[in-house]
């Protein structure tokens, strides 16, 4: 299992506390941290599309217009915290952690 998000992000925090309680072990890629690897990019993107980008970050909030128009692959990869996170990648690639993404790993 891999994990995308970020150390700082209370919502990745809950879902790995969540996901090691449950006896999962994933390994952790912080995105501003360790960058986005290209190819793992380019799933994320075939997956989720234009929902990978989180639009209701300050991030977000902050980039110029032009910015905001660039294709989603140039933005993530100029602007990694921008993804919509956590992407967990473990049979699939799930997005978030919703009821649905919860229920899947922690059988709840």
């Amino acid at each position: 299992m891999r994990f995308f998000g970020l150390k700082s992000c209370d919502t990745c925090r809950k879902a790995l506390k969540s996901l090691r309680a449950a006896g999962h072990d994933p390994e952790v890629i912080d995105v501003r941290d360790d960058g986005l690897p290209t190819a793992d990019l380019n799933r994320i993107i075939a997956a989720f599309g234009a929902a990978a980008v989180n639009r209701a970050s300050a991030t977000w909030r902050s980039l110029s217009d032009a910015e905001k128009a660039m294709p989603v692959k140039d933005l993530l990869q100029a602007h990694p915290t921008l993804l919509k996170r956590p992407v967990i990648d473990a049979e699939g690639l799930t997005q978030g952690w919703k009821a649905d993404v919860q229920s899947k790993f922690l059988g709840t």
